[in-house]
């Protein structure tokens, strides 16, 4: 499948306009952990989105405490340096070897970021990151200023190509945009989660920031097959299982949005999961989704999305419904 391709801001890479997310691929042992997970079946499940099209992934030093990156690192180390997709991952969040189950500090200081890169390089083994970006703003007294000048040199040093952020508001990019340009920004975004396209989203693309965005399908609920009962068979560790969203009283309204994806993924032959990502990139500014899968089977669910374009007419039907249900604040509908 040769899937649509958007420039990713003005970083000069070019991306698919779905990427494989790599969360869950961490597997169980930490905090938000999705639950156990079997790595060769992660590793399928990565080849299977690359065979598919899929031109890059994304994945974080936390996710797993650092097994995400190794299990990427195994499932690419097979595939011809050609074909390779790009690899983007994350730093910034220091866990506690001691305490595997504590949340992680949000740690942006030059000499921890440093460490941090040292330690992705070697996990995935390459010797450069196609995308470094931080995870989230920094809680340990570094001023973003220095944060964002030590990212910087890792580019001139030539560790990574292109530097980026994640969870950052207007007012942490325009300080970082003062030091050198953001490239890429990630925020969450989905039809239940739309705040960042009220503001966020456009004043980056205004700013020639890219934009890749995670959860586009509120992680499962807007898929053709999640349920109560899915609910209800999740591990202990997986952290939905707490999470407002995926609980009552939202849980019935999701759910129902989720089903008024159906006639529309039925008029294009698809799966609501491909209608739901599709919404996301629908957004000017939008350069690509990250779309998470723990099978080769859940690819196949999302992956038609990056060729799906919703008409103007499917987008008034999708936002007549997220108005009639209530489901979330912000925007409803792309400009």
């Amino acid at each position: 499948m040769t899937l649509d391709k958007r420039p990713l801001g003005t970083s000069g890479l070019k991306i698919t306009t779905v990427g494989f997310g790599a969360w869950a691929v961490g597997g169980a042992g930490w905090a938000f952990s999705w639950g156990p997970q079997d790595d060769d079946e992660s590793i399928r499940a990565i080849r299977h989105a690359v065979g598919g099209g899929v031109g890059w992934i994304d994945t974080a030093a936390i996710y797993g405490l650092g097994h995400s990156e190794e299990v990427v690192a195994r499932a690419l180390a097979d595939i011809p340096p050609a074909d390779r997709p790009l690899v983007f991952t994350k730093c910034g969040l220091k866990f506690d070897p001691a305490d595997r189950y504590k949340p992680a500090q949000r740690n942006s200081q030059p000499a921890f970021l440093r460490a941090e890169i040292e330690r992705s390089l070697r996990r995935l083994k390459v010797e450069r990151i196609d995308l470094y970006q931080i995870h989230r703003p920094g809680e340990a007294g570094a001023p973003v200023e220095d944060s964002w000048g030590e990212m910087s040199r890792f580019v001139e040093e030539g560790k990574v190509r292109a530097i980026g952020v994640s969870n950052f508001g207007v007012d942490l990019l325009e300080r970082c945009e003062r030091v050198r340009h953001v490239d890429t920004l990630q925020p969450p975004f989905s039809l239940i989660n739309r705040a960042s396209g009220s503001g966020l989203i456009p004043w980056a693309a205004a700013h020639g920031i890219g934009v890749i965005v995670y959860s586009p399908m509120a992680s499962g609920i807007l898929t053709d097959s999640f349920s109560r009962e899915r609910v209800e068979a999740m591990s202990e560790e997986d952290w939905r299982r707490h999470s407002e969203g995926h609980t009552e009283p939202q849980l019935t309204r999701n759910l129902a949005l989720r089903d008024a994806l159906r006639p529309i993924a039925a008029r294009y032959g698809t799966t609501v999961s491909a209608v739901a990502v599709a919404w996301t990139l629908a957004w000017p500014g939008v350069s690509g989704a990250i779309v998470g899968a723990r099978s080769a089977r859940q690819v196949d669910g999302w992956l038609p999305a990056g060729t799906l374009t919703l008409s103007p007419e499917d987008l008034d039907e999708i936002a007549a419904a997220v108005e009639r249900l209530g489901v979330g604040s912000e925007p409803v509908r792309p400009a």
